[in-house]
């Protein structure tokens, strides 16, 4: 049967149909951000001065970011330092081994 609908070019015709509606139904929301908004809408968007201490400030985030990536810079390059710490010991105690040995 989908054998038949393909040949026929009906499910063709029913695709083309579907996506002219979704074309149609997405310019119809894009067009809707273009108009101006009413006064509820307004209101609703408008600063209110009881929410404003529960606000996220951008600066402070910002802040926080930035002290969270220089810690984390700073744990690594501790972490890195360590491991060059212990290998360079355990190569001189290798080496003092081996003059010991001799």
């Amino acid at each position: 049967m989908a054998f038949l609908l393909n040949k026929t070019g009906i499910a063709s015709h029913f695709r083309s149909q579907s996506q002219q509606k979704t074309e149609d139904s997405l310019s119809l929301s894009r067009r809707g951000f273009h108009i101006e908004p009413g006064p509820r809408e307004k209101a609703l968007l408008a600063e209110d001065r009881a929410l404003k201490r529960f606000k996220s400030h951008k600066k402070d985030v910002w802040r926080i970011k930035r002290l969270g990536d220089v810690l984390t810079i700073v744990v690594v390059a501790g972490c890195c330092y360590e491991i060059y710490v212990r290998a360079v010991l355990r190569e001189e105690a290798r080496e003092k081994a081996k003059a010991e040995n001799a």
